[in-house]
């Protein structure tokens, strides 16, 4: 059985908003993921963590309409 991480779902990445081929679904939002390895490495002192927060935070905000 291959265990591949990246799942070919494709979509509109809500992070970098390119249509990308490999990624993951949170609450049906699509995140590439070269996205998802970004937000995974980036400290947070680093100044893209909180445009990654602010991001994550919208998925929430949808979700709860």
């Amino acid at each position: 059985m291959d265990n591949k991480i990246d799942v070919p779902s494709g979509g509109r990445c809500f992070v970098c908003c390119e249509e990308k081929e490999f990624g993951i679904r949170i609450l049906h939002q699509f995140l590439c993921a070269q996205c998802e390895r970004e937000i995974v490495k980036t400290d947070v002192e680093d100044e893209r963590y909180a445009y990654y927060v602010d991001r994550m935070k919208q998925i929430w905000m949808e979700a709860c309409r």
